[in-house]
Parts: C-alpha cells; structure tokens; sequence
C-alpha cells in the first residue's frame, strides 16, 4: 500500500500544501495517520483518503464572510427585463 506525504497529496487534488494543512486544522477534513518527529508531524495518506478529501473539497465552503450576496441574474424569477437606452446623436459642429 503506498502513501503519500502531505505534499504529494495537496498536489494530486490540486490546492496548495498550506490549504490541505489549513482545512486538516480547521476540522474540514479528518486527518490521516500521522507520525512525529523531531517537532514535526508527518502525514501519511492513502489513494483512498486523497479520494476521500477531493468529494469532500466542493462542499467546503471557502471561509469569505460577505456581508451582502450577489444579485441573481436577469432570469431569476420576479426580475424585471431593463429597456434598451436610446443613444443620443451627435450634432455635427459649424
């Protein structure tokens, strides 16, 4: 059974290395088996729990408080069609 490090792994679902830390701080993701050494802890994942963690990453909401949503679209139910403007025309000068 192979495993990969933390590194391979964040590479494989394609985000940074620090974002896969990140979410594994935050309790976005479980973390996989782990070792420590020397004051490091190394994270040893498997093709399943990489698997696992790219289903999961859409479902991760990115963090951004806004404080206002965007606008639905022109074809939301109740919008109003807007009426083309005129362009007005210009006077040629004497």
């Amino acid at each position: 059974m192979a495993t990969f490090s933390t590194r391979q792994a964040a590479k494989k679902l394609g985000i940074d290395m620090s974002t896969l830390l990140r979410h594994i701080r935050l309790g976005k993701v479980s973390a996989p088996k782990s070792a420590t050494s020397g004051g490091m802890t190394i994270h040893f994942w498997t093709e399943e729990e990489i698997e696992h963690v790219r289903e999961m990453l859409p479902k991760i909401a990115n963090g951004r408080k806004t404080r206002h949503k965007k606008k639905q679209s022109g074809k939301s139910k109740g919008a109003q069609a807007r009426a083309p403007m005129l362009q007005k025309k210009k006077r040629k000068k004497k």
